[in-house]
């Protein structure tokens, strides 16, 4: 991990995301196992949870395989999530390297995913937008613990913060480099609340840099390029032989961080897991609780602004390395009562409810002794050891541009496109 630097804006809390390693992130709601289900099983590398290998739960893949009758084979891991692990294939008929994601087993709904009904709807819109990754295609796979639905994608490469490790280790982009992401990524954006689609799990993790094309590289080539796979044979503690859902081993995602290759500078938005359509809105979203909208922690209704908000934290930690909001010991109440000092505008009073009552239960200090949106902005990004490449006036305009976004009210937010046209961008 790169030596971040971090403000505090509570003694018990710090502003910088967690370092998870995966590429597509999943949040998983089933209940967990029991203690003797996470000890019953133990492999040598830190990858997903063994117990996720059941009747229901992840398919065992091995490198070497080929799906979908010999189509896709497996050469390496990109990542795993709650729902899913994400593989780098050889899709042999195209003569491509591709992603395959494998969900789960279990189904939210009988159907299709809202995932798959999302970029099923954007691959009808022609041309396909520029900056949202591209569904390539899906095929169902049956294995010992179920059938399992299998989305191909065209293959990525790292996320912002990995990015970060790997290229910037003061911990945060040049500053007209995260302008440009921070444009892209409000194109992709407004490609999708164009037809009122919401992405419902914004963040800089699930922006990912386009690479060169490598279809040319031989398989060997491929793999020495994303790094040999680590591999941890899987054991069972009591020493009796594995059931057939479980994997003869586990691989360690690829890490980009040593590789020589550099990313390019356009980036897309992916993991489309939370997304819906405005005919399929879902009743809550399980976006990270730092970049959460107010209407999701309040109840009230979702539509696609959901991903304003998330826009809004998302552009204050591509510019400063660290979102506006505490992201460790955090709880909807701490994070409420962080939204006041920075929102630009009052909470709605359909909410003051919920929040007299939710405070009522806290044993949180509850003063708002925080700067406002603009003062916590300069303070992040000015008073630290980095040397600044953006101006103060610079940041006066980014921390104008953030607070039309960091609004309760999510019809007062400022649209994607209407940030697109601030002159600024273009400056």
């Amino acid at each position: 991990m790169s030596s971040t630097w971090i403000l505090l804006r509570r003694p018990v809390a710090s502003r910088s995301i967690p370092r998870l390693r995966m590429v597509f992130k999943s949040m998983s709601t089933h209940p967990g196992p029991s203690q003797m289900d996470h000890l019953l099983y133990t492999a040598t590398v830190d990858a997903e949870p063994l117990h996720r290998y059941r009747q229901g739960g992840y398919h065992p893949v091995a490198l070497g395989d080929c799906l979908k009758a010999g189509r896709y084979k497996v050469l390496h891991k990109l990542g795993w999530g709650g729902y899913s692990t994400v593989w780098a294939a050889r899709d042999q008929r195209e003569e491509v390297y591709v992603a395959v994601k494998i969900s789960v087993a279990e189904r939210e709904h009988e159907g299709e995913t809202r995932e798959l009904q999302t970029m099923k709807e954007l691959a009808s819109h022609l041309p396909p937008p520029k900056h949202t990754v591209h569904l390539l295609d899906d095929f169902d796979l049956r294995g010992p613990n179920g059938s399992h639905e299998c989305l191909v994608y065209e293959l990525l490469g790292p996320n912002i913060p990995d990015t970060i490790d790997a290229h910037f280790p003061a911990g945060r982009l040049p500053g007209q480099l995260a302008k440009a992401i921070a444009k892209q990524a409000l194109i992709g954006l407004d490609s999708l609340h164009q037809q009122r689609i919401g992405h419902g799990d914004l963040h800089t993790r699930n922006l990912a840099f386009t690479m060169p094309s490598m279809d040319s590289l031989t398989e060997e080539q491929f793999t020495e390029m994303l790094g040999n796979p680590e591999i941890g044979h899987v054991r069972r503690t009591d020493g009796k032989d594995l059931e057939p859902g479980i994997p003869e081993y586990i691989v360690r995602p690829t890490s980009y961080q040593t590789r020589s290759w550099k990313p390019t500078q356009s980036i897309k938005i992916i993991d489309f897991g939370e997304s819906f359509l405005r005919t399929v809105v879902p009743q809550t979203l399980h976006t990270p609780l730092p970049v959460r909208a107010p209407e999701i922690i309040f109840h009230d209704r979702i539509d696609y602004q959901v991903d304003l908000w998330s826009m809004g934290c998302m552009l204050f930690e591509l510019f400063v390395g660290q979102p506006p909001f505490d992201t460790f010991f955090l709880t909807p109440r701490i994070l409420v009562g962080q939204m006041l000092e920075i929102a630009t505008d009052d909470m709605p009073k359909r909410w003051q409810g919920i929040w007299d009552t939710m405070n009522a239960e806290g044993s949180e200090l509850t003063e708002s002794t925080g700067p406002n949106l603009q003062g916590w902005l300069e303070e992040v990004y000015f008073d630290c050891a980095l040397r600044p490449d953006l101006t103060r006036e610079d940041i006066a305009r980014l921390g104008q541009i953030i607070g039309r976004l960091l609004r309760f009210e999510p019809s007062a937010r400022a649209s994607a496109r209407e940030v697109l046209d601030d002159p600024w961008f273009n400056e």
